[in-house]
């Protein structure tokens, strides 16, 4: 069932106090980059580092005690993970996440800190849906999907109500938001409260070169599938085809979709570092990608760019500053 505002208004008070209330950020350096008007929606200090605790913590606390006693499962390369650790840990549920073996060791070391037990598995020859169901079979657990779910939904779109809330609180006529997108239920959740909230502004979803599902999908009309399951370093972003509930909000909805290199990203993330003193991701830097490649033209226009997640691990930034500086800043 497709979420409503409502359902992300009620989102927005079961995570208060809960969640970190990110602010919308400015950067005279990104300006003059972009020659555009450029405001950052850092989920990045979200609590576990992304956004993901947000529909987690939702859906979770969404479960009546007794469909909870049996603890929860989640499928995920590592920032849903922690979202569904934390949010069983902070209500008292058992959590066991499958995640695939070569997810970054910040994201397993980090889930299974925060009490999740692990199942490794092989992204490229197992089923991460089959082993999750098969432990659903056995303990009785409750399924809490990354994307495909409409608590989850509602509590991403929480991001999108703040985003029109201190738009309007600050006097900035949004246009267009740039949204990172997987399964799509981090962009249709803002969608569906940007639209709801009347700011006219333009939701568009992310993706990295090769992993174009969404993109491939808008242009259909129908849900398309990835060829491969790996093969870039934007490991958050790796879903093998959207999720119903979300595509058919984004392919009503949504203004359409970008794609960016794993080169275009380890800029972002140099350039976030560098520039403005932040710590990205590859998944969560695309949205900045597709700004500063000019992938989107930000000439003249107010954008909101949403750094979705800040769970690197050390090695992959360092690759990231090791590439030959782009110009972009300084």
């Amino acid at each position: 069932m497709t979420p409503t505002l409502d359902d992300i208004e009620a989102a927005a008070r079961r995570l208060d106090g809960i969640a970190v209330r990110t602010t919308l950020l400015s950067s005279p350096a990104l300006d003059a980059v972009t020659d555009g008007h450029i405001r950052l929606k850092c989920e990045t200090l979200q609590r576990t580092g992304s956004f993901k605790f947000r529909g987690a913590y939702n859906a979770v606390s969404s479960l009546t005690p007794e469909q909870g006693r049996n603890g929860v499962v989640a499928t995920s390369s590592g920032n849903h993970a922690q979202g569904v650790a934390a949010a069983a840990s902070i209500l008292g549920y058992r959590s066991t996440i499958v995640m695939p073996a070569d997810a970054p060791k910040l994201k397993i070391e980090g889930t299974r800190r925060l009490g999740g037990d692990i199942i490794l598995y092989d992204r490229a020859n197992e089923d991460r849906d089959a082993i999750a169901a098969n432990i659903i079979a056995r303990t009785g657990g409750v399924l809490i999907h990354p994307f495909n779910d409409r608590n989850v939904i509602a509590g991403q779109g929480t991001v999108g109500l703040e985003i029109s809330a201190d738009c309007e609180a600050t006097g900035f006529s949004v246009e267009a938001v740039l949204v990172p997108c997987s399964g799509g239920g981090f962009s249709s959740g803002v969608n569906l409260a940007m639209t709801a909230r009347g700011t006219g502004a333009r939701t568009y979803v992310v993706e990295p070169a090769g992993f174009d599902d969404y993109g491939r999908s808008l242009a259909a009309g129908s849900p398309q599938r990835n060829p491969a399951l790996s093969g870039s370093i934007c490991d958050a972003l790796l879903a093998p085809t959207p999720g119903a509930i979300s595509f058919e909000i984004n392919n009503r909805l949504g203004a359409g979709a970008l794609t960016v290199t794993d080169r275009e990203v380890l800029e972002a993330m140099a350039f976030a570092f560098r520039t403005l003193k932040l710590v990205v991701e590859p998944g969560g830097a695309v949205a900045l990608a597709a700004l500063l490649s000019g992938r989107f033209d930000a000439r003249g226009r107010n954008v909101v760019v949403v750094l979705s997640g800040g769970n690197v691990d050390p090695a992959m930034m360092m690759t990231a500053l090791a590439s030959p500086p782009s110009g972009l800043g300084v």
